[in-house]
């Protein structure tokens, strides 16, 4: 493991220390593992962007026709 050494506001050393010793366990494991699962949430976000940005692109409709119309795509009876 790295040590590392860093600078907190008053309370949030408070609130670190709180939550480290309802755990059981050093402020230093403690924002260890908050960071790791911070890491991994990430880590898990960004491979499931490329496995969807590897998917081959889908049309939006029949390339055959054309596009709706602002007009109609907005013309709602229930704004009327």
């Amino acid at each position: 493991m790295k040590n590392i050494t860093i600078t907190l506001e008053p309370q949030v050393a408070r609130w670190v220390r709180i939550k480290a010793a309802e755990q059981e366990t050093s402020i230093s494991r403690y924002v260890g593992e908050l960071l790791k699962e911070k890491m991994e949430a990430n880590l898990q976000y960004e491979h499931a962007r490329q496995q969807y940005l590897a998917l081959p692109p889908k049309p939006l409709g029949n390339p055959e026709e054309p596009l709706p119309k602002r007009e109609t795509l907005y013309d709602r009876a229930v704004l009327r």
